[in-house]
């Protein structure tokens, strides 16, 4: 592939993941980490994108969020299988709390197990759930984000903190040194109360969202008690989550029944 054809597909990317880092061009396209920064130096030159420590980002003028359906149009066998993974760690009669990301969706999809009781902020993964046998639903009240088709606010945040549950499965926008991000306080801040109502937490991410910092923080690393991802975590960040003590699944491995929360 041509530096220019890199260039564009670098450049695809970084509209739907807003972030890139040397090792996803180098895996993604088959190159050394010396090819990698050339086509961001040249990126940079041309001011399609500002270079990072080890990485690149859109201009900020550039970032677009997509929609929710934009956003499920493009889930991935990736995200598919980590909320499969996600999926058997529920057990019949747990209760659970499902937050409105494309890859928690992929998690209610798959999930079989009977006379649970999930409360949720996303009126999709409330639809899904309702076809589901056996399955009780409490869709929170409050406002509606009409594009990413979830609920948030103070009176979302309010009921929730009358609900205690076994399990929480949280998507992210990031995750960093800095702990846990995302596009916009408005759901970060119930993303992070829904963390707070469970009493094991797990991440749903795909490998895109690692070393990647978005617009708010709402949550630190010492959060989290299991991360599902895709792919193992780059050596630096893999040493941070043990540091934090996280256990992590990739998912196309098979399940440590100690791992079975």
């Amino acid at each position: 592939m041509y530096q220019e054809e890199r260039m564009l597909h670098i450049l695809a990317y970084l509209k739907n993941h807003q972030r890139i880092n040397i090792e996803d061009i180098c895996q993604l396209f088959d190159v050394s980490r010396d090819t990698a920064r050339r086509d961001l130096v040249r990126m940079e030159e041309q001011n399609s994108i500002i270079r990072t420590r080890g990485g690149a980002l859109l201009p900020s003028s550039e970032m677009v969020i997509p929609s929710y359906q934009d956003r499920l149009n493009t889930v991935s066998l990736e995200k598919k299988s980590i909320g499969k993974v996600a999926a058997s760690l529920i057990n019949d009669r747990d209760r659970v709390i499902l937050d409105s990301s494309t890859t928690v969706q992929a998690c209610a999809e798959f999930l079989d197990a009977k006379g649970c009781t999930i409360i949720t902020n996303s009126i999709n993964q409330a639809d899904i759930l309702s076809d589901k046998e056996d399955i009780t639903i409490h869709l929170l009240g409050g406002q509606l984000h009409t594009q990413h088709r979830y609920v948030y606010g103070s009176a979302a945040i309010e009921r929730l903190s009358h609900y205690f549950v076994q399990r929480a499965f949280i998507g992210i926008g990031g995750i960093s040194a800095k702990g846990l991000t995302s596009v916009s306080d408005e759901e970060g801040m119930i993303k992070h109360k829904m963390m707070q109502q469970a009493d094991i937490v797990i991440i749903l991410a795909d490998q895109s969202k690692f070393g990647r910092e978005l617009f708010y923080k709402f949550a630190d690393l010492s959060e989290i008690d299991l991360i599902i991802t895709d792919r193992a975590p780059t050596p630096e960040m893999a040493e941070l989550l043990k540091q934090h003590e996280i256990e992590v699944h990739i998912a196309n491995q098979p399940i440590l029944k100690e791992m079975s929360l």
